[in-house]
């Protein structure tokens, strides 16, 4: 049985070998990476999918600010693993997701991908206009979602990382720690 919870540390490990399987390489040139890369998810806002002990799925969200004094969050990335797509879990990542930024007092969610999907959870691409990444994207998939009714009124500008840094290890803790270890140290502090 399939369960949604909070991403716990002891997840980070799986959670990188899905992701790496979900969209490869590729994932780290993405634009949207470059404002997660060295920041801290949202508080409360990172979910994973998990059949007993196994991490079939994740969604994390992101401080970030849609131009000047416009405090926003950016949602990605998603990704269930190939032998538990077509089973809903995907959509219960985005409901789950959507519902605890909602409760949690945030107005309005962005992200990029495809509006095809990402429409039926009501992101659309009609408030981005005014937006921009930091580096290339497609304009047509940078989608916003509203929480509160004109929450990205004045939304307008390059969209920057705010969330907090994520911190680093030390490095006698890198040189101490052993193999799995090490490499989950490393990959929570990046």
């Amino acid at each position: 049985m399939v369960t949604i919870r909070e991403e716990r540390i002891a997840d980070v490990a799986a959670r990188e070998a899905l992701l790496d399987e979900a969209y490869g390489a590729a994932r780290f040139v993405k634009t949207s990476e470059r404002l997660r890369e060295g920041r801290l998810p949202a508080a409360r806002l990172s979910l994973v999918a998990a059949d007993h002990h196994q991490l079939v799925g994740t969604v994390r969200l992101w401080n970030v600010a849609a131009g000047p004094g416009c405090e926003v969050l950016l949602l990605g990335p998603l990704a269930v693993h190939p032998a538990y797509r077509n089973r809903g879990i995907g959509t219960t990542l985005m409901r789950r997701a959507i519902a605890r930024a909602r409760l949690a007092g945030h107005g309005a969610i962005l992200l990029v991908g495809d509006a095809s999907y990402y429409g039926r959870f009501g992101f659309s691409a009609a408030l981005t206009g005014e937006l921009w990444m930091p580096g290339r994207h497609d304009r047509d998939r940078l989608l916003a979602l509203e929480l509160k009714p004109g929450a990205l009124a004045n939304a307008r500008g390059l969209i920057g990382a705010t969330g907090m840094a994520a911190p680093k290890p030390h490095l006698d803790t890198l040189i101490a720690a052993e193999g799995g270890k090490r490499r989950a140290l490393i990959q929570r502090a990046a």
